[in-house]
């Protein structure tokens, strides 16, 4: 079975002003959350998935206001659709792999493949796949603010899963949009630009942020509790005695 365009992004509103955008027919390990936000003056999207459909010609969402769209980081399933929105904003630790994305350099090489689908979608073809460059109008640090007009979204630098990568944090409300770096699931730190002991900061910093909700770049939604839990777990497989950091 292949899987037409037109049938390939589901949109699902989690409240708040937060929609998931998402691709159900790739496995859950590859999916990428795409999160939109509504705002006053103009919306936000964190992440564009894969890229082999065009995100605005499928998903009217995004094309009904004037919007800021961000990268979580540069993995091949997080900026796919990033080249179709003019200014995107990217960290600088990562802007030139979204001006270049070789599929070195995305991940693609090691994940874009067949066997991340449960069903293939209409013209894929693995061989082929490549992200399509990107210019960043915006190179992002940390503390800088993604206004909306009346949200605001301060940039937490995350590296660990990858140099560039960035959270977002609305102090407002609590919610969390963590990309990569913690999610409800098998976190990664061993790509090719990983860093454990980056990784092991990263989390040790995030721990102590007054989160309500986690909107992450794979896997379910959750709460403050079960944020708490994944970061330790992952800080206490790392600190056993004898492991060995790479």
């Amino acid at each position: 079975m292949r899987i037409a365009a037109t049938e390939w992004y589901e949109t699902l509103r989690m409240g708040d002003g937060v929609t998931l955008i998402h691709e159900p027919w790739i496995k859950p390990f590859y999916r990428c959350n795409m999160w939109h936000v509504r705002g006053r003056d103009r919306d936000l999207l964190f992440d564009t998935g894969l890229g082999h459909f065009s995100l605005r010609a499928h998903v009217p969402l995004v094309t009904e206001r004037a919007l800021t769209c961000v990268a979580s980081h540069t993995h091949f399933d997080h900026i796919g659709c990033h080249h179709e929105f003019p200014g995107c904003c990217v960290h600088h630790a990562e802007a030139e792999i979204l001006a270049n994305p070789r599929n070195e350099w995305t991940c693609a090489d090691r994940y874009a493949t067949d066997a991340m689908f449960d069903a293939l979608p209409a013209g894929w073809d693995q061989s082929q796949y490549q992200v399509k460059p990107a210019q960043a109008g915006r190179s992002l640090e940390d503390g800088d603010v993604i206004d909306l007009g009346d949200r605001a979204f301060e940039v937490v630098h995350t590296p660990g899963h990858s140099p560039g990568g960035i959270g977002l944090f609305e102090a407002k409300t609590g919610v969390f949009l963590s990309g990569d770096i913690i999610y409800d699931g098998p976190l990664i730190d061993d790509a090719y630009h990983s860093d454990v002991s980056d990784y092991i900061a990263t989390l040790e910093r995030l721990e102590r942020l007054p989160v309500s909700v986690v909107h992450g770049g794979h896997f379910p939604s959750f709460g403050q509790v079960r944020f708490r839990q994944l970061i330790r777990d992952y800080l206490a497989g790392h600190r056993k005695p004898g492991c060995h950091l790479t």
